[in-house]
């Protein structure tokens, strides 16, 4: 399966995940899986970490191994190195044959995928119990073994670009995302696109990509997540087998990015597009992450997220797509799972015989509304109740679990926070939430994008 990019999402998002094809088993299934994954931790002497969620429901494991370093980490001038790494880590190793990992994989039925996002990149493998041990030793081999020759490097160079020029060039959409996110982030690393820019990423070479490998893929920058039909005392024998011999070879260190200045000025930026038939608008706000935000803050963004437009009962879709009409689609999400800025977004389409100026007009009012005479109780209570609920379904995924603790992880957070989640959610007032939307929701804070059809004369 061919390796992916990935947004960051927050703990909210990532549990909604699995909600649809569970809704089925009803409220009493979802809290007997959250008694199943009650998680344990470990560290090896090599520093990696290690967090198992045993499931016994299903004889299949979900194997993954996080390391922090994303697209953020990267060189000055090296964008894309994070994510060419990613793809070249599927060539060989001393030991494997390009090709040999996957095919094993395969043969045995089973899944593989990859990731890079802007804090981590992520690999991952879903098998029979008893392949788990294969899967780590080759895992385990590629933590220290990789062999690039010019020609893996040459080729794989071009997949890169070529991806980049069917998910970006192709995508008026995703030409505005990029200037958008821009636009965003005057100063922090985040503003560069997770792919890279094109005339960084034909530069990248063997010797860049060897040496990001060197610095990042060490087990004391990695964490390994298993979650699924195994107890914890089995993975940990196991992994004392084969990551256990990898030897830490470098210390990364503490993460240090350039900080975003607090934003004084209201920004816009506009692509104008042959392919475009509707217009549409994206809105973000730069909000403090799940690690640095003060205490509930980050449960009242994500909590303030699902009463503006992240629910189909949300202020902003009961009115734009409801009572008035004028949006086919419209609301909003809070990305707080990063190490450093989160992003509280707003987006919009009109119908096709609403003008775009006069749906934003309203979709600002129902903004600065709430930001002046914040929320009710009964809102807070009923965004709050389908947050909790929305965990406990996506607990009942192996996979979504696995990325939740991994996601929290890599950015800075512990077991800890994923556990008493809940707890925290339950302690957030409508002072809280008031306090959040009067401070993030201000209009200096925002950038907005339009995509607009090319223009007529």
């Amino acid at each position: 399966m061919r390796p992916a990019l990935n947004r960051p999402a927050t703990f909210a998002l990532l549990l909604i995940s699995g909600l649809t094809a569970l809704m089925a088993v009803g409220i009493a299934r979802a809290e007997q899986a959250m008694r199943i994954a009650e998680p344990s931790n470990f560290v090896l002497d090599n520093g990696l970490e290690i967090v198992v969620i045993p499931d016994h429901r299903a004889p299949v494991v979900t194997h993954m191994v996080w390391y922090k370093a994303g697209s953020a980490d990267e060189p000055w001038g090296k964008s894309g190195i994070a994510h060419f790494v990613e793809h070249l880590l599927f060539k060989g190793t001393k030991t494997a044959e390009p090709g040999e990992f996957s095919k094993a994989i395969a043969e045995i039925g089973g899944q593989e995928n990859a990731f890079t996002s802007v804090d981590y990149t992520a690999y991952f493998q879903k098998v029979v119990p008893d392949a788990l041990e294969m899967v780590m030793r080759y895992e385990a081999d590629r933590m220290q073994n990789l062999t690039l020759t010019e020609s893996d490097v040459e080729t794989e160079r071009d997949v890169i670009l070529e991806e980049r020029r069917q998910r970006v060039d192709a995508n008026p959409g995703s030409i505005l995302s990029e200037a958008l996110n821009a636009a965003v982030y005057q100063n922090h690393p985040y503003g560069i696109p997770i792919i890279g820019w094109e005339h960084e990423m034909v530069g990248l070479s063997r010797e860049d990509a060897l040496d990001f490998y060197d610095t990042h893929y060490t087990p004391n920058n990695a964490i390994l997540i298993v979650a699924g039909d195994i107890e914890p005392e089995e993975v940990l024998e196991l992994a004392r087998k084969t990551y256990g011999m990898v030897e830490r070879r470098a210390e990364p260190g503490q993460r240090v990015r350039p900080s975003e200045p607090d934003s004084v000025v209201s920004r816009k930026v506009s692509y104008r597009d042959a392919r475009v038939t509707i217009p549409s608008m994206r809105r973000i706000y730069l909000a403090p992450s799940y690690r640095i935000a003060e205490p509930r803050e980050a449960e009242a963004l994500d909590i303030l997220s699902t009463i503006l437009g992240g629910a189909s009962t949300s202020r902003i879709k009961r009115a734009l797509m409801v009572d008035q009409t004028i949006a086919s689609s419209a609301g909003s999400s809070y990305w707080g799972g990063l190490y450093d800025n989160a992003e509280l977004s707003i987006y919009l389409t009109p119908l096709p015989n609403v003008e775009l100026a006069k749906a934003e007009a309203n979709l600002d009012g129902i903004i600065e509304d709430l930001r002046q005479n914040g929320v009710t109780q009964e809102e807070l209570d009923t965004a709050r109740d389908s947050l909790i609920k929305s965990m406990m379904f996506s607990s009942d995924s192996q996979s979504s679990m696995a990325r939740l603790f991994g996601t929290v992880l890599t950015t800075g957070g512990t077991v800890k926070d994923v556990v008493e989640w809940p707890d925290r959610m339950m302690s957030v007032t409508v002072e809280d939430v008031n306090k959040a939307a009067k401070k993030y929701l201000d209009p200096k804070r925002a950038t907005t994008g339009y995509l607009l059809p090319e223009a007529t004369l």
